[in-house]
């Protein structure tokens, strides 16, 4: 076979794998006693009791997270019991910044910032930091709830980063606080 018929068999390839990526599907959640409303992923299940001590050993867990079957894939909610108001967001940006810079000298960074979203301040990162085996991104965003702050995080392999980003942001972007 020459080289040229190797490189349309590629291309064509490619364009089958692409052209049969079926979108994710996200449907409305109201979570946290019907305080936050946000798209997850349709076929997300809340994560079990026992995963969520696994993945996330410490005891400042998150509140909730719904992952897929493999556990690989999660979005998580964590209402903390750090004050927080529309006026302060900005400063916990810059300090979650500076310690995930701490944290992760090597993180590759995509983005950081404040925006506005349903009528609410927002603070996000969007990284990718090392784990065990693998990388993993992280787009982690948060606000104030009840006078609280509410840590929400997506995070997927660095694998599987480019086709769960544009998902990630529609997450964040669905977040209402009711």
């Amino acid at each position: 076979m020459n080289q040229i018929s190797r490189i349309g068999i590629a291309v064509f390839t490619v364009f089958l794998a692409t052209a049969f990526t079926l979108p994710v599907e996200l449907e409305k959640k109201s979570l946290l006693d019907d305080k936050v409303e946000l798209l997850v992923p349709q076929d997300f299940e809340i994560m079990s009791e026992e995963m969520m001590k696994t993945k996330y050993p410490s005891e400042r867990r998150p509140t909730l997270v719904y992952t897929n079957e493999s556990g690989g894939i999660n979005v998580a909610l964590n209402l903390t019991q750090n004050p927080a108001d529309q006026g302060i967001l900005s400063l916990y940006k810059d300090n979650f910044v500076q310690s995930f810079k701490n944290a992760y000298p090597s993180a590759e960074w995509k983005d950081s910032g404040m925006k506005e979203i349903n009528g609410k301040q927002v603070g996000y990162l969007e990284l990718v930091t090392p784990a065990l085996d693998t990388e993993i991104y992280n787009l982690m965003f948060f606000t104030n709830l009840d006078g609280k702050l509410l840590l929400c995080t997506f995070n997927c392999t660095k694998k599987s980063m480019e086709e769960w980003t544009p998902t990630a942001k529609e997450i964040m972007n669905s977040l209402k606080i009711k």
